[in-house]
């Protein structure tokens, strides 16, 4: 099915010998019914001239960041906000580069720096400059950076050399848009809810029971279902992290307020538990601040299972239920158990033992231990990939 009628695509062309390439994009981008808008760098013009492009998108053609004709529209801006998505291609590695260090210094990398919006790029070079560790670092950065990539493909160049670096197809570049725009479609339908960070248990008005929990991973989660289309509630605990205005964010303290919030926001289609829930609350809290005491004695009771409930509701369990569980050792008779005992479908656990992965990381490294019994590794990698790894799984259960 086409789902790129009306959808608004910013193409920027880079110069490379591919370039011919955009000619065929922008054809069949508009033959599906989008709305098509050129930026040509420098070097771009000298392999498709404007001309051609504004003949295909019957738009202007985009070149210089500061054009005094346009100079109040400020283009760079006025562009990123008008597009539903960026397309480069080819994204040469000069291109790359330059994003990767978050160089602004044209239209086209002003541009890319001042958007918001999804960002794809279709890598067009000589396989001996693919292969280079410089642009290997490069590509991480940008997918760091949740960048996109379409292919490259394995095949002859016009250097006559053979390997990878060979620009995808303009008809595999527009169904891989397609199917970008398909998803986000059959995802709108979906209610989905995350919890995230600590929860705090007081003891007094300035005392209390807590944990490491920086709430980064549940974050990263939140953002990729919204991302992907998903209504999306976060219900967080203490946290200073910042989220998209999209998502509807539910603060708590407690983990009974965030009992409460959680049932509160059913039905959902899923729901993801990461937050670090405290076990324990005290069971008689001091309304005054504890003074002079030598020793104190706490009576702690449990607190409520949010996941276990969840899991075991008749009414309104969600379709796929999946918890996060911190270990620092056997971790995978622990994750089997407590998959049991939750009668949840995953237990997501990492090591918490390993101070480059985990709480207040930027990195992650997970086992999924699924209820029909099979498990996956995902390596370590950027907590924001790991989120859009494990919701692209969670997108294909639910589907």
């Amino acid at each position: 099915m086409n789902y790129l009628d009306k959808k608004k695509i910013l193409l920027i062309i880079c110069g490379g010998i591919a370039a011919y390439k955009s000619l065929e994009i922008i054809r069949l981008l508009r033959k599906s019914g989008a709305e098509v808008k050129t930026i040509l760098t420098k070097n771009a013009n000298k392999f498709v001239t404007p001309l051609s492009v504004t003949s295909l998108s019957q738009e202007k053609v985009y070149t210089d960041l500061f054009d005094y004709q346009n100079e109040a529209e400020m283009d760079h801006i006025s562009l990123s906000r008008w597009s539903d998505l960026i397309l480069i291609a080819p994204a040469t590695a000069n291109t790359i580069s330059k994003l990767s260090y978050g160089l602004a210094d044209d239209l086209a990398s002003t541009v890319v720096l001042a958007s918001n919006k999804d960002i794809f790029l279709a890598p067009a070079m000589n396989v001996r400059m693919w292969e280079h560790q410089s642009n290997k670092e490069n590509i991480k950065k940008i997918k760091d950076f949740n960048y996109k990539l379409i292919g490259p493909n394995i095949g002859d160049m016009a250097c006559g050399e053979y390997g990878e670096g060979k620009m995808s197809e303009p008809v595999e570049i527009v169904k891989k848009i397609n199917d970008h725009f398909q998803k986000i479609k059959n995802n709108k339908k979906l209610k989905a809810i995350v919890t995230a960070g600590p929860t705090r248990e007081y003891i007094d008005p300035v005392r209390f029971i807590s944990n490491e929990s920086s709430g980064k991973q549940g974050y990263e989660i939140a953002n990729s279902l919204n991302n992907n289309g998903f209504e999306t509630t976060l219900i967080s605990g203490p946290s200073n992290l910042k989220i998209s205005p999209e998502i509807n964010l539910i603060k708590v303290d407690s983990a009974q307020a965030m009992y409460e919030a959680t049932i509160g926001n059913l039905p959902a289609d899923i729901a993801i538990f990461t937050a670090a829930v405290a076990d324990w609350k005290i069971k008689n809290y001091q309304k005054n601040i504890i003074k002079n005491k030598d020793n104190l004695n706490l009576d702690l009771e449990k607190n409520v299972d949010i996941l276990k409930h969840v899991s075991n509701h008749n009414s309104l369990r969600p379709k796929l239920v999946i918890g996060f569980s911190a270990e620092t050792e056997n971790i995978e008779r622990n994750s089997v158990n407590k998959l049991k005992d939750k009668n949840c479908d995953w237990i997501i656990s990492n090591d918490v033992s390993d101070k480059t992965i985990g709480f207040g990381s930027d990195y992650n490294e997970v086992t999924i231990f699924y209820k029909n019994k099979q498990s996956e590794v995902i390596s370590k990698m950027k907590k924001t990939l790991l989120a859009d790894a494990i919701v692209e799984r969670a997108v294909a259960a639910l589907n």
